[in-house]
């Protein structure tokens, strides 16, 4: 498996366990001790997603087909967890990013 192709794979199962641990968060469950995860979840999947868009760039592929996601994915500070708008934002930024690795695979 190519480089960018594993970074794309890895950084897609990040977002997995990124989306579901922010479901059990909103949702009520594990309120207390699964604030750090999460957030140490949602870094690694900017830095993930952002190095995929590296490699695939060098991989000579279409690797601005990652940027709405990484867009959308570094404009989840500007939400307030629990609210609507961060996880609607989360799933859009999800979708982008299937969409775009679906195009730079």
């Amino acid at each position: 498996m190519d480089a960018h192709r594993l970074s794309l794979t890895v950084t897609g199962a990040l977002l997995l366990l990124l989306l579901a641990l922010g479901l059990s968060l909103q949702l009520g469950y594990r309120r207390n001790a699964a604030r750090w995860p999460h957030h140490a979840l949602y870094f690694a999947v900017v830095a993930g997603t952002g190095l995929a868009a590296l490699l695939t760039l060098t991989a000579g592929r279409r690797w601005w087909a990652l940027l709405p996601a990484l867009v959308l994915l570094l404009g989840m500070p500007r939400t307030r967890p629990g609210r609507s708008a961060h996880w609607r934002l989360a799933l859009a930024a999800a979708l982008a990013y299937a969409l775009g690795s679906w195009g730079a695979w």
